[in-house]
């Protein structure tokens, strides 16, 4: 069964501060969910369009999986959490199996 993955790239974080409450949500509505973070903050190399911004990664162990976490009602708290006006490009994709 092919895994899943939450991808998210931030194009614009004025001040990261301003995550504490959605970082202390979402960590663990996503470990209930069974997502384990793979990247965050790590070091990027942007070519062509891409963005050199924040960038996370978390695996499920598969693609329901990881709309069931999104879909959580833990998660769903987190998301009010977000600061106003940030800005986020977030993908559900299913891997290769």
């Amino acid at each position: 069964m092919p895994k899943g993955y939450w991808v998210s790239v931030y194009p614009a974080i004025s001040d990261p501060g301003t995550l504490t409450a959605y970082n202390n949500l979402a960590g663990p509505a996503v470990r209930a969910g069974g997502g384990r973070l793979l990247s965050r903050d790590g070091r990027v190399v942007a070519h062509e369009a891409g963005i050199t911004q924040r960038v996370v990664l978390i695996e499920f162990d598969s693609f329901e999986q990881a709309v069931a976490a999104y879909e959580s009602e833990a998660y769903q708290k987190a998301l009010v959490a977000l600061p106003d006006g940030f800005e986020r490009d977030f993908r559900i994709v299913e891997g290769i199996d």
